[in-house]
């Protein structure tokens, strides 16, 4: 059995919002590609020791704040990672390439455009991802349906999902909502079919969300790599399902007792703790979530948290 090699991930964030990213020298394991830096953690030393440790020795910075973004377990063949992955939100000193590697800052946007180790990329969605998901509810006529949309962007909701039951009214407030997400740059997934999602007449800038029963109608990835895929999961088995086929983000639900849903028992933080160290995916906590749940999902490995009614 491979040795797990726990290894600590600085997503260091700059005053403009720009990510720092290094090169990996030639000679060493996954030489010439590039980086989020860190390394090893080592025996008996905390997270934010490593991270300390590491970013200064490679980087000379001294980083005063971080907060947790994501764990990845990777299987490279000849060994297994545990990539331990936070954000650095303070940090003093001008990093340099103190071991003469070169750095650079890029537009979380363009992350994309760089090569990455495969366990590199869900660090990338997980740093172009908000922490705030909006999943649509009921509503009285297109007018009230983009009214409510939009009041909730105003108060900076950046991803929501478009949850409606008929089809022909997804393609009448499709269009416009997706002018409503591009004017506040948010992003719009349509929870859908993929095949009505191949129906839409312009996908840009437009994801799709498949329910756990969509989920397992699908052996492969349903959308090209450039759209974005999200999926609802509840248990281990749909979580491994959404793995295979490739899906960029998950929902976890329920966690908590929900009012649309008050025959089912919320699995609990402590559950979905255990269910998100399992998975490489960016996950949301959803179910009964409000505000106030932020922290704490954040605290138990999740991306952030999805909701209805406190935004909607």
């Amino acid at each position: 059995m491979s040795k797990v090699v726990h290894v600590a991930v600085g997503v260091i964030v700059g005053a403009d919002g720009n990510i720092l990213i290094a090169k990996r020298p030639d000679k060493t394991h996954q030489g010439g590609l590039w980086e989020f830096p860190g390394g090893k953690v080592e025996e008996n030393e905390s997270l934010f020791e490593a991270l300390k440790r590491e970013l200064h020795e490679e980087l000379a910075i001294q980083i005063a704040a971080t907060e947790p973004l994501i764990k990845i377990r990777h299987d490279y063949g000849d060994k297994i990672v545990l990539l331990d992955v936070h954000k650095v939100t303070e940090f003093s000193g001008e990093p340099k390439g103190n071991e003469g590697q070169p750095i650079v800052w890029v537009n979380p946007n363009e992350l994309r455009d760089y090569e990455f180790p495969a366990a590199n990329q869900p660090i990338i969605t997980a740093i172009q991802l908000p922490q705030r998901l909006l999943v649509t509810g009921k509503f009285n006529g297109v007018d009230d349906f983009l009214t409510r949309i939009e009041d909730a962007l105003k108060k900076g909701i950046r991803l929501v999902q478009l949850r409606m039951n008929e089809t022909e009214v997804i393609f009448k407030v499709i269009e416009p909502i997706n002018e409503l997400c591009n004017k506040y740059s948010a992003g719009l997934l349509v929870n859908t079919s993929p095949s009505i999602f191949a129906q839409l007449k312009s996908r840009e800038n437009i994801g799709l969300h498949l329910n756990s029963r969509q989920l397992f109608n699908c052996q492969l990835r349903p959308v090209a790599e450039n759209i974005l895929l999200s999926a609802s999961c509840h248990n281990q088995s749909e979580i491994e399902q959404a793995e295979k086929i490739g899906v960029d983000f998950i929902y976890l639900s329920p966690v908590l007792a929900t009012k649309s849903h008050p025959h089912l028992e919320g699995i609990g933080w402590e559950l979905f703790s255990q269910l998100v160290e399992n998975t490489k995916l960016p996950v949301y906590a959803l179910g009964g979530m409000k505000e106030k749940d932020l922290e704490v999902s954040v605290a138990h490995g999740a991306q952030g948290i999805a909701a209805i009614s406190e935004w909607w």
